[in-house]
């Protein structure tokens, strides 16, 4: 359904490292990048999508969050959502809640919501039962 989804940065080195810690566990992997330049890409393999990207903004004004925004990155178990979080705050990110069920999505929705150091807010999901 979709291409790509970005996120913008006000400093690449610290997003990317932040971002390189989150995904691996997910089997999401840098594909593409270019610090000098300001960006980088995620995706499952090479020149497959969708992609993630994080961003210096190309108008060259700061990055600012969207209000009501939230990336989500599907989980193969819950335990990769429990891991998710916990890198997460490892590295520079918020709670923005912790991982659990969230009922009143659906029986066996298990999420947790962080913010990246920039305040991007991004939730890891688990749709499969226990």
């Amino acid at each position: 359904m979709f291409s790509h989804a970005t996120v913008g940065t006000t400093d690449i080195r610290r997003a990317v490292a932040f971002y390189d810690a989150i995904l691996t566990d997910l089997g999401i992997a840098r594909q593409e990048a270019d610090l000098d330049k300001g960006y980088a890409g995620y995706a499952l393999a090479p020149e497959t999508t969708p992609q993630f990207w994080v961003m210096l903004p190309l108008n060259g004004e700061p990055a600012t969050v969207g209000n009501g925004v939230t990336i989500a990155f599907e989980a193969p178990d819950r335990p990769a959502v429990d891991r998710f979080h916990a890198t997460a705050l490892a590295h520079g990110g918020t709670n923005e809640g912790p991982p659990g069920l969230r009922p009143h999505y659906h029986p066996d929705y298990y999420g947790a919501y962080v913010r990246d150091p920039d305040g991007n807010k991004l939730c890891c999901v688990c749709h499969r039962p226990a």
